[in-house]
C-alpha cells in the first residue's frame, strides 16, 4: 500500500516537520480507528466518505504501513494501527488540555493577568490596585512578579509578563505603550543624627560630600538618583549597593550613608525624611505592555482599570 519513496521523504524531513505533515491526519484516523466504521466516522467529522477514506489512505502511505484492515464497511486496527492510536490519542488529549489552558487564559470572568511591578510599589499600591480590581471581577487570577524595571521591560516584549508598572516610563521604546498614571515624591533619607536632621527641606547639592546606599545597577530608582544627583552637579559615592528600599533605609538608620527613597508608609525610628527642593526630585511612574500584541480580555479590562487611577495610583503619597 506504501507509495516508493514516501517513508525516506518522511525520514528526510527536518525535526518539525513529519509531525506537520501528519497531524491534519491522525484526528481522522483516531475517528475512524475508534468508531471502527468509515461512514459513521465521516459523519461524525462531518466529511464525505470518500474524503475521510482517501485520508487515511495517505496516512498509511506516508507512513509506509498499513493502519487498518478493512472488512467490507468496518475496519480493525492493525498492531501498528493500536500503537499509533495510543500515541494518537495521548496527543490529542494533550492538544485539548492546551486548548481549554488557552481558552481559560482568554476567559473574561476568570482568567490570568502575569503582572509585574517594582518592589516599592508592592507594599501599597499594587494590593491596592488589585483590591479595587477584584471587586468587579473576582475570578481572575494574577501572576505577580517583582523584579527590577529593565528585567520586566525584557519579560514583557518576551511576552512573559502582560502588563508592567514602572519608573522609569519607557517613553521611547517602539516595542512598549506606555502610559504616565501618577508622579511619586523622593524624599532624601538620612540617619537621626545627621548634621540636616533637624531640617524640613534641602538641596541636594548640600549631600555632595556624602556616602550614599542605593539600589543595584539595573533598577529604575538607581538611574533616577544618579541622574538627580548629576543634575545638582556632582556624582554620587556609593558606599552599599541593595535591591530593595527597606533595606536600604536600614542602612541609613545605621548611619552608613544617605539614600533618595519613596516616602515610607509606617515612620522608621533612626531615620529622617527631608524633602529636596532642588533639584524636584519626583519620578515618573507608568504603566506598559508591548506593541502591536493582542490583550485577552481580562488583561485588558486590569489595564483599563488601572489606567482609570491615573493621578490617584499613589493617595498614600
Amino acid at each position: 500500500m506504501a507509495e516508493p519513496g514516501l517513508p525516506h521523504r518522511l525520514a528526510e524531513l527536518g525535526p518539525e516537520e513529519p509531525a506537520a505533515l501528519l497531524a491534519p491526519r491522525l484526528a481522522q484516523f483516531a475517528a475512524v480507528a475508534r468508531l471502527e466504521h468509515v461512514t459513521q466516522a465521516a459523519a461524525l467529522l462531518g466529511v464525505p466518505q470518500p474524503t475521510l477514506s482517501r485520508a487515511v489512505a495517505r496516512l498509511e502511505a506516508e507512513l509506509g504501513v498499513d493502519l487498518l484492515a478493512r472488512q467490507g464497511r468496518t475496519v480493525r486496527l492493525t498492531r501498528a494501527g493500536r500503537l499509533l492510536l495510543a500515541s494518537v490519542e495521548r496527543a490529542l488529549a494533550e492538544v485539548e488540555r492546551g486548548a481549554e489552558a488557552a481558552r481559560a487564559e482568554a476567559d473574561p470572568a476568570a482568567g490570568r493577568v502575569a503582572f509585574g511591578f517594582l518592589h516599592t510599589m508592592g507594599t501599597d499600591a499594587v494590593p491596592a490596585l488589585l483590591r479595587g480590581f477584584r471587586a468587579a471581577h473576582p475570578q481572575v487570577r494574577f501572576q505577580l512578579v517583582q523584579d527590577y524595571v529593565g528585567a520586566m521591560l525584557e519579560r514583557l516584549r518576551a511576552g512573559e509578563l502582560d502588563l508592567c508598572l514602572v519608573a522609569p516610563v519607557p517613553d521611547d521604546d517602539p516595542a512598549l505603550v506606555a502610559r504616565r498614571l501618577d508622579e511619586q515624591r523622593l524624599n532624601l533619607v538620612v540617619p537621626a543624627d545627621h548634621r540636616l536632621a533637624g531640617r524640613r527641606r534641602i538641596r541636594l547639592a548640600e549631600v555632595a560630600e556624602d556616602p550614599f546606599v542605593g539600589l543595584e545597577r539595573g533598577y529604575g530608582l538607581r538611574a533616577i538618583t544618579d541622574g538627580f544627583c548629576a543634575e545638582a552637579g556632582f556624582v554620587p559615592r556609593i558606599a552599599f549597593e541593595g535591591e530593595e528600599a527597606e533595606t536600604l533605609r536600614g542602612l541609613v538608620a545605621a548611619g552608613l550613608g544617605v539614600a533618595l527613597l519613596p516616602p515610607a508608609l509606617v515612620p522608621r525610628p533612626g531615620v529622617v525624611e527631608l524633602e529636596v527642593t532642588a533639584p524636584r526630585t519626583r519620578r515618573a511612574i507608568g504603566l506598559a505592555w508591548a506593541a502591536g500584541r493582542p490583550l485577552t480580555p481580562p488583561v485588558a479590562a486590569f489595564r483599563d482599570f488601572v489606567l482609570s487611577r491615573r493621578g490617584r495610583l499613589l493617595q498614600h503619597d
